[in-house]
């Protein structure tokens, strides 16, 4: 049985990522950092390569021997003012991880894009085939996403590189131990630390359907092609109130405007 690598396995996707495939039966090795935290890993009988994104060779001898690489890695650090390192992560580092898998003849690379990739529509409702069209107005953590998952498919179609990329929306469950950015704000709601809400939100997913529709990609996607894996759009009002009330805590009940926050 050949082997399957999921690369950012101690995050909160790759890990789920990880337990699904072991689940299955898969014979799974796991790529991380040495300095990650890998509770979320630590109980799995699988094997354990550990590298950097910048670091070619490490990336080389975790693919070695692997049919499939799920890529999981992804700085998600929005709020930094110097975006510079967003983009050696999100792309650079994708780049790196691409040509090594072009080198070990890897025949599926499942790539983890987000929703944000999806452009706008004058009707409120996007698929896959809307191409991003807020370019001026997005700040750089979304153009890193946008640059990265527009390499991943170049590479598909002019160097041959088996891609897949899966645009995943804002994912929730247990196993959160970063936690997400996103996922600390619905524990702020469940400990009663999150009195107010604002306009918007997002498109939601559990984070073991993610897993699984990322899986489900790898034996149904097609090369060169991206997909949404959401299940339906949640407000922030909405997501508040459901950890609250999940906690027993008060839910938000102070609307403020995004000028003021």
């Amino acid at each position: 049985m050949t082997k399957t690598l999921v690369m950012g396995a101690s995050g909160f996707l790759g890990s789920h990522i990880a337990r699904e495939l072991v689940a299955q039966g898969r014979d799974v090795r796991l790529f991380m950092r040495t300095s990650s935290d890998s509770r979320a890993t630590d109980d799995l009988d699988v094997e354990r390569s550990y590298g950097d994104v910048t670091d070619k060779a490490s990336m080389l001898a975790a693919m070695t021997a692997c049919d499939t690489v799920f890529y999981c890695i992804v700085d998600t650090r929005a709020w930094l003012r110097d975006s510079t390192p967003l983009f050696r992560t999100n792309v650079d580092g994708l780049v790196n991880a691409m040509d090594a898998a072009l080198q070990t003849g890897i025949k599926r690379f499942v790539f983890t894009s987000s929703f944000v990739t999806v452009g706008l529509s004058d009707s409120g409702v996007s698929d896959e085939s809307i191409e991003f069209n807020w370019w001026d107005d997005a700040p750089a953590y979304m153009h890193s996403r946008v640059i990265a998952e527009n390499t991943l498919l170049e590479y598909c179609r002019e160097r041959g590189l088996p891609g897949i990329a899966c645009c995943v929306g804002n994912t929730y469950g247990s196993g959160d131990y970063a936690p997400t950015p996103h996922g600390q704000l619905v524990l702020d709601a469940a400990a009663g630390k999150m009195p107010f809400y604002w306009n918007g939100g997002g498109p939601t997913v559990g984070i073991r359907d993610a897993a699984r529709a990322m899986i489900l990609a790898e034996a149904k996607g097609r090369i060169g092609e991206r997909y949404l894996i959401c299940e339906r759009w949640l407000s922030y009002q909405q997501l508040f109130t459901l950890a609250a009330k999940a906690a027993g805590k008060k839910p938000p009940f102070l609307k403020l405007p995004r000028p003021l926050l």
